[in-house]
């Protein structure tokens, strides 16, 4: 798709009022639609009345409206693929860590990267594994704490 000149992509802003409006109309029929485990398809109506019809998977249909429910809630969405190499500043952003203390993680092995002359490249494959054993970790530790609470209680 092509967008016009004066048009700023939405990853480099927030989203308009709009465009948050859109988001979370658009949400909602999906969510109307998703029925467990079943596909849906989705009718689109082009400007010259003709039709086009997108099946949207399960797993299509919840990503799209977790994007969704971000930009209709006012928050400006960045998609990473698996596949991307990240600067460190750009892993640093995404775990919310500074980025001395990601490089201190790279140096010590936690998360797999690679260096581009003397530059530091992660994958972020590798880093979205880490951030998911990370927040398991963190999870398991409050499970663990609120159990101890509930004990004292």
């Amino acid at each position: 798709m092509t967008m016009p000149a004066f048009a700023k992509e939405l990853g480099d802003r927030l989203p308009s009022a709009d465009e948050r409006a859109a988001a979370n109309q658009l949400r909602k029929i999906l969510a109307a639609q998703a029925t467990g485990e079943a596909e849906s398809t989705l009718r689109l109506l082009q400007e010259d009345k003709t039709t086009s019809e997108v099946v949207l998977t399960p797993a299509l249909s919840r990503l799209l409206m977790e994007v969704l429910r971000h930009v209709g809630r006012g928050d400006a969405v960045t998609l990473v693929p698996v596949s991307q190499m990240l600067t460190t500043q750009q892993a640093a952003d995404i775990l919310n860590v500074s980025r001395p203390y990601l490089v201190g993680l790279l140096d010590k092995g936690e998360i797999a990267h690679s260096l581009v002359g003397r530059h530091r490249r992660i994958k972020a494959e590798h880093l979205f594994d880490y951030k998911q054993g990370r927040d398991g970790k963190r999870a398991a530790a409050l499970s663990e704490l609120a159990a101890l609470d509930a004990e004292l209680l």
